[in-house]
């Protein structure tokens, strides 16, 4: 398949939520060059609070991404990422799939707050996917964002 896919993760915790520290997380990018000679596959990216936000990357085929993408009458439907069962607020409903043409990209955001099995303490998570069809140039995903925006709000509401 001829798209790349970019997942950004951010995770913090509540020292992250304020202060000094909330300014650290806040600055930390939703999209990076892709490596070198990157034509097709998964780019990971994960910032966590307890590294400082520095950016941990890997790259991996197109198998585990976190959405579901598949190519049909030369578009690539895009699926919403999985929602984690853990994860609140709830959100039961998913927004409709997304269809790209060859040259298209998008960016996905969902937000996450967790709470900690043994002490309650809650966490927190950003997932970006950004999503090309077609072939990628490295800085790609740093260009302006397309107009198809979708991203899961604080309550549980998609917008477009």
């Amino acid at each position: 398949m001829d798209a790349v896919v970019q997942w950004v993760c951010t995770s913090w915790t509540k020292k992250s939520r304020g202060g000094s520290e909330a300014g650290c997380r806040n600055a930390a990018p939703t999209a990076f060059l892709l490596p070198p000679g990157m034509s097709a596959g998964l780019h990971e990216v994960a910032m966590r609070e307890s590294d400082s936000f520095e950016p941990r990357t890997q790259v991996r085929d197109l198998s585990a991404p976190g959405t579901i993408l598949r190519e049909a009458d030369g578009l690539l439907r895009v699926d919403p990422p999985e929602v984690s069962m853990f994860a609140m607020p709830r959100r039961n409903r998913r927004p409709p799939a997304v269809r790209l043409a060859p040259g298209q990209w998008l960016r996905w955001q969902i937000n996450y707050r967790f709470v900690g099995h043994c002490d309650g303490a809650w966490s927190y998570r950003l997932e970006t996917f950004n999503i090309l069809y077609g072939s990628a140039t490295p800085d790609v995903f740093l260009r302006a964002v397309p107009q198809v925006i979708l991203r899961c709000g604080e309550h549980g509401a998609w917008l477009a």
